[in-house]
């Protein structure tokens, strides 16, 4: 008999490969699979947040967050993305996830595709699912980026949005400006939204970031201070979309969370409108961790090419789940590819958003568990 006593969208997810990844490790593993920074916050950004619980900012703000800080938002993204959106077509978010999720809530209805690259990160085709709406796979080229060739051939009338990813989770791909430049114009040719998600923007090391929203209206960005400003325990992200998009979105926001913590908005606000130079030391030291991992893996046997972005490595590999179960139990916790996807069987994912020491001491392992 069926499961009637739970929703079908509930019982048509899983609980996520990285999650369960760390369940299976012991105390003490190596963790090469979580994607966040493992740097404290910024001194000013704390300061900023005990600022606000002294001064008892501790109630509900506007829905659509603080004003201070979507003006912020505003100026960052005509300094940073050269986009022009107002303080009236942002929304403050519970992280870039609830950003995802009303974006997302707003657009699919039962029975519409979305494209979405595979592999991907593990929240959208979920999301997706639990809108009732289906995930149409998009294959990535040899440098694992997605294809503009391959997006006009999968568009149908079905297919309501795309969303990017760049630089991309697992893969640490960027795509090129002129790739940027012909999804907005394919998402203004077939009436389709792009939901470009990019949380990993400041963490560059070759190439370049483009905002697809630079040259099209038909574009939902969603972004976090989550892994800029290591912050990622502090939920707090933000949409930016033309008017009509917000419009929907934030009646979804207000029945979703409310609003967005009021103290880890006056945070943001100090990220925001604060110094990038740690930012830009962070980048530094994952660049030389990418290098020592990335170097190490090819050394070992693993073919890998530098990631172009983000903090993870995307090696080949015989088996994915057998792989990562392998190393899981001599105590290196890996995701496996195929928890971002089918397209991501044959590779793992590891983070180096982890010390050097321990990004060493991992290599030293799988070099005896891997010969």
């Amino acid at each position: 008999m069926a499961n009637t006593k739970f929703a079908k969208r509930a019982l048509d997810i899983d609980i996520s490969g990285i999650r369960k990844m760390f369940e299976a490790a012991g105390p003490g593993a190596v963790n090469l699979g979580i994607g966040q920074p493992d740097f404290d916050t910024p001194e000013h950004i704390k300061q900023a947040a005990i600022n606000a619980i002294n001064e008892g900012f501790t109630g509900y703000t506007f829905g659509s967050g603080i004003v201070e800080l979507r003006e912020a938002l505003s100026s960052k993204f005509q300094r940073e993305n050269s986009i022009d959106v107002s303080s009236d077509e942002l929304i403050v978010t519970s992280g870039a996830s609830e950003a995802l999720e009303i974006a997302i809530a707003s657009l699919v209805n039962p029975g519409d595709e979305v494209l979405v690259a595979n592999p991907g990160f593990v929240s959208y085709n979920s999301l997706i699912e639990i809108m009732g709406g289906l995930s149409s796979p998009l294959p990535l080229g040899d440098d694992l980026t997605i294809r503009p060739e391959d997006v006009v051939e999968r568009i149908n009338p079905k297919t309501k949005a795309m969303i990017l990813n760049s630089p991309a989770n697992p893969t640490g791909a960027v795509q090129s400006r002129s790739d940027m430049k012909a999804f907005a114009e394919i998402a203004d040719d077939h009436n389709i939204t792009l939901i470009s998600d990019e949380v990993y923007e400041h963490f560059i090391y070759e190439g370049e970031h483009v905002s697809p929203a630079q040259f099209s209206d038909n574009v939902i960005t969603v972004n976090a201070v989550s892994k800029t400003y290591s912050m990622t325990g502090w939920r707090l992200g933000y949409v930016a979309a033309k008017q009509e998009y917000t419009d929907q979105m934030i009646k979804i926001h207000q029945y979703v969370q409310a609003c967005a913590n009021s103290i880890a908005q006056k945070a943001a606000l100090a990220a925001i409108n604060g110094s990038i130079d740690p930012v830009i030391e962070m980048r530094e030291e994952f660049r030389k961790r990418r290098n020592v991992l990335v170097e190490g893996l090819n050394s070992i046997g693993l073919k890998c090419d530098f990631p172009k972005g983000a903090f993870y490595a995307f090696p080949e590999v015989s088996d994915s789940a057998e792989v990562a179960a392998k190393l899981v139990s001599n105590g290196i916790i890996v995701v496996p590819g195929t928890a971002f996807g089918a397209g991501g069987e044959g590779h793992i994912r590891l983070s180096y958003a982890t010390s050097m020491d321990n990004i060493k001491k991992a290599l030293g392992i799988m070099e005896e568990v891997l010969k």
